[in-house]
């Protein structure tokens, strides 16, 4: 199938009420309204084409863009791919979700996500903040920096309060979630951390602190 193929299909299943929804939460125009289980209907029987999903969000159709992200191959995606990929997100599903769920899969994710939390685009900076919350939910705690990590807990300790990016702000309570919930040896560091300890033991008390995802994609 060609990314053409998809778009007419993804605007036959497209409605209305679910386009109002998907706006509603952070969806940009041009967007159809195909729910996400449509979606993955399409990932099932594609798997996962580096190429077409490079045509698919270059398409700049929101539900195409979403699409992409399910069928992205991470072995073959660049950092040039995922840095364009940033700058074009149209909408918080897309820079805080989809492009994170693929650069942190990506050999990339850690190198962009440190470049990305620096940048004065709050789209990109937060987008940086979710790829870290990203790897924290599937990567093995071996494999990744922890005493980067707790640096990072005291970095969103320190600026979170100062920070007046909204989705940015959002993006770092978040990244405390994940290292409290996925990280195991960090999990009292983040619960210590003011903002929404809660959630953490939450997930404590489910006895499911530090357990991994295969994917970050959903």
């Amino acid at each position: 199938m060609t990314a053409k193929q998809i778009l007419k299909e993804l605007k036959l299943l497209g409605s209305d009420t679910t386009k109002r929804t998907l706006i509603r939460h952070g969806a940009k125009e041009p967007v159809f309204g195909v729910k996400v289980a449509d979606l993955k209907k399409f990932q099932k029987k594609i798997k996962k084409d580096y190429q077409l999903a490079l045509d698919l969000y270059d398409s700049g159709n929101f539900d195409a863009m979403y699409l992409a992200g399910l069928i992205a191959d991470e072995t073959q995606i660049t950092k040039k791919d995922l840095k364009k990929w940033v700058k074009g997100a149209c909408g918080s599903w897309l820079h805080c979700f989809v492009v994170p769920w693929v650069a942190s899969e990506s050999d990339h994710g850690w190198d962009l996500a440190l470049e990305w939390i620096e940048a004065k685009s709050d789209t990109t900076a937060s987008a940086g903040w979710s790829t870290l919350s990203s790897l924290c939910a599937i990567k093995a705690d071996e494999d990744l920096d922890l005493k980067a990590f707790k640096k990072l807990l005291k970095r969103v300790d320190k600026e979170l309060n100062k920070e007046k990016r909204n989705e940015v702000r959002l993006a770092m309570n978040q990244f405390v979630i994940a290292v409290g919930s996925g990280i195991k040896s960090l999990s009292a560091a983040a619960i210590k951390d003011p903002f929404l300890p809660d959630y953490i033991r939450k997930v404590e008390s489910k006895g499911r602190v530090g357990k991994k995802r295969k994917t970050a994609r959903c």
